[in-house]
């Protein structure tokens, strides 16, 4: 079954270099942006576009759907894969983020090597 664009999980962005992304918000469609599961219990009909901005009436058309697409669990397996790595780095990324704010992480503002005498005053480095 291809991506159920009634449903009030499907989500379609697209960016100005012209990429979109098609995907079910509650991540259950393992092979997605091409279908989703066979009777998915959490499918849900879109009734109402509350509060939304659209760019365009029209989805973009769906890419080409690979080769052994439902018959092949690689390909969704890969995807899962991809999916975990881009998670796990915005995990590292925002705990970075918090660390720096906390003043605990590698990029703290003053102390040591910060070019600050004791002071406030900036050293010159001659």
């Amino acid at each position: 079954m291809p991506m159920r664009q009634d449903c009030k999980h499907f989500e379609s962005r697209s960016y100005p270099n012209g990429d979109t992304v098609r995907k079910c918000d509650l991540d259950l469609a393992p092979e997605a942006p091409w279908r989703c599961p066979e009777d998915c219990p959490s499918f849900t009909k879109r009734r109402v576009d509350v509060n939304w901005s659209h760019g365009t009436l029209v989805t973009p058309e769906t890419p080409d759907e690979p080769e052994g697409l439902g018959t092949d669990d690689s390909i969704a397996a890969l995807l899962d894969a991809a999916e975990d790595i881009v998670n796990e780095a915005g995990a590292r990324v925002m705990a970075d983020l918090d660390a720096e704010r906390s003043g605990k992480g590698r990029f703290r503002r003053g102390g040591k090597g910060s070019g600050k005498k004791p002071g406030g005053k900036k050293r010159r480095w001659r």
